[in-house]
């Protein structure tokens, strides 16, 4: 077990011995570019402990108020808290040194930061690691690009490199013609939009396949078991229809590792404990018959991955936190059978800040539990209590995720619909095939071999 003489925070206080000292309360210090991890600060200020949090975006002014503490500067708690978390990229230089001055970080590195946002990168250390890629390209000239296609006509993807807002993420293109004119015409159309929004950019082949996620937790020396496998929804309608979106839904199981897992993720692991980074992180692949290709690198909690995984996580949040934090090695306590998360929408989701009259519109409407005592399952985002009311805040339109859970995906679904019932927001809206098409893609996983 590592880390198991005490540690001191920036004070000189002992805030670890390894003796199961994370049943006292603790003290968390959330750090967030924009509202993403209130649903696991709130379920720690639940927990009991002490909780603050800082977002730098100013459209989050009123997000989470009722529901947790929140301060303008965040580097005047970061001697008062026992635990940091970084709850996205673009932390990692400031989280590594502070690791480096002895306190407990959750989230953020250099090195990881840079495995998620620079894609040509993040493939370039897959392919270092031992980790099959698909071809790709990287880059920064559109008219560069679109010689490239008329040179090698082909079906690719069009995806956003860095960390571009989520507006900018949503200009992810799948291309549909097998000698790429539809992403060409696109590319030739929006070059100029596109530019403002998105200047460092991918193309990658296309292979078809099953599209699934692998994910864990890393202590700094170690991957936590058991795995985390996950399937995303990522556009906004069922079916698979309309823009991509941060993610509408996903079914999730724990897992031992698998063939999935020891081809892709677990081959990174010297690269991370060099880079000390610790929290989660995963890597999304397309699986078929021939092969297994990994897409790209999450390194931090994704959303709503965290909160789906809180349905399936049976340790209390500020026990698995801090061991984590410490760089403990220990097991995940987590059900057996499936997890299915599912995110309820507002309208302002398609306009974001394009459109200020829909989001005042929306800003400040009340959401209504037809059984308010019953909140099992019942996630926030962009949300605030006034007088004891729950309202949305924000600008974003992702108001909640519910879950549910079951030893089927057919029975998780049944619960997390069902729990979905109990809510009502106008206008609300949210995809209701999340985890339907299981049945199918788990033959397709058991005949190829990879979950095994």
């Amino acid at each position: 077990m590592l880390n198991q003489v005490n540690r001191k925070n920036g004070n000189g206080n002992v805030i670890s011995n390894g003796n199961g000292d994370y049943k006292e309360p603790k003290k968390f210090l959330f750090v967030s570019l924009e509202s993403l991890s209130g649903d696991l600060a709130w379920t720690l200020k639940k927990e009991g402990h002490e909780v603050k949090a800082y977002i730098k975006a100013k459209g989050d002014t009123d997000v989470y108020n009722g529901f947790i503490d929140k301060v303008d500067n965040w580097e005047s708690y970061k001697d008062w808290a026992d635990i940091i978390v970084f709850d996205d990229d673009e932390f990692g230089e400031i989280a590594d040194k502070l690791r480096r001055n002895g306190k407990l970080v959750i989230g953020g590195s250099v090195y990881t930061d840079r495995l998620e946002m620079d894609r040509d990168f993040g493939q370039t250390e897959m392919k270092k690691y031992g980790i099959n890629i698909l071809p790709q390209w990287q880059f920064t000239n559109y008219d560069e690009a679109i010689a490239f296609i008329e040179k090698n006509p082909d079906r690719y993807v069009f995806k956003p490199s860095g960390n571009v807002p989520s507006s900018g993420k949503e200009l992810s293109f799948l291309g549909q013609e097998e000698d790429g004119k539809d992403l060409l015409e696109l590319l030739k159309q929006n070059k100029t939009f596109w530019l403002k929004k998105v200047p460092v950019f991918q193309l990658q082949k296309f292979v078809s396949g099953v599209e699934i996620a692998v994910g864990a937790f890393f202590n700094g020396q170690d991957f936590i078991l058991p795995i985390n496998v996950n399937f995303e929804h990522k556009r906004v309608f069922p079916g698979d229809i309309g823009p991509f979106t941060g993610e509408m839904g996903t079914l999730m199981f724990w897992s031992e590792p698998n063939k999935l897992f020891k081809m892709t993720l677990e081959k990174m692991k010297p690269a991370l404990i060099e880079s000390g980074y610790i929290g989660y992180i995963d890597i999304n692949c397309i699986v078929n018959g021939k092969g297994i290709y990994p897409l790209e690198f999450t390194a931090r909690f994704g959303y709503p991955t965290i909160q789906i995984q809180s349905e399936g996580i049976t340790m209390s949040a500020g026990e698995w936190l801090y061991k984590l934090a410490k760089g403990e090695n220990f097991e995940l306590k987590t059900k057996k059978g499936f997890q299915v998360g599912v995110r309820i929408m507002v309208p302002t989701l398609l306009v974001k800040s394009i459109d200020k009259e829909t989001i005042e519109m929306y800003h400040d409407l009340p959401i209504i539990f037809k059984k308010p005592d019953n909140l099992e399952g019942v996630h926030i985002e962009d949300v605030k209590i006034e007088d004891g009311v729950w309202r949305i805040a924000g600008r974003s339109g992702c108001l909640l995720v519910i879950t549910g859970s079951g030893s089927t995906v057919s029975e998780a679904r049944q619960q997390v619909y069902t729990r979905i019932k109990n809510i009502m927001v106008q206008n609300m809206f949210y995809r209701t095939d999340i985890g339907s098409k299981w049945n199918v893609d788990s033959d397709k996983l058991q005949t190829w071999g990879y979950l095994y």
